[in-house]
């Protein structure tokens, strides 16, 4: 459930993104497509997350040192990059035009899915009486 949650939380921040963000395109011949393609969208995301991001952090990380942590920005855009190019691949209508759309996309799917997650309690255990 917990995963379900947050596929759908990441989706909606996507959407956000989209909506907000010109250089972020979604195409999709109707609304159920549309949605279907923001969940994959959104468990690509999340894979490259898991497994990308933290080798790249790693590698990157005296220049996050060296940046105050700022670099994180640049590497979150990179890893919306890497999204948008393996959503093509996949022939999924998700498009990021270049590195200024992705590093404002990466911003908003972070805001949104943090102010999301923290309402609906997605990264909370709960507590045991």
């Amino acid at each position: 459930m917990k995963f379900l949650t947050r596929l759908i939380v990441t989706a909606i921040a996507t959407a956000a993104a989209v909506w907000l963000i010109p250089g972020i395109d979604l195409t999709a011949a109707d609304t159920s497509d549309k949605v279907i393609t923001l969940l994959v969208v959104a468990l690509i995301f999340g894979v490259v997350n898991a497994i990308v991001k933290p080798v790249v952090t790693v590698v990157s990380t005296c220049l996050v040192v060296l940046t105050l942590g700022l670099f994180l920005l640049v590497i979150n855009a990179l890893m919306l990059l890497l999204t948008s190019w393996l959503s093509t691949q996949f022939g999924l209508g998700f498009h990021v035009d270049g590195f200024w759309p992705a590093l404002f996309g990466s911003i908003v799917i972070s805001i949104v899915g943090s102010l999301l997650g923290g309402l609906l309690n997605v990264d909370k255990e709960k507590s045991r009486s």
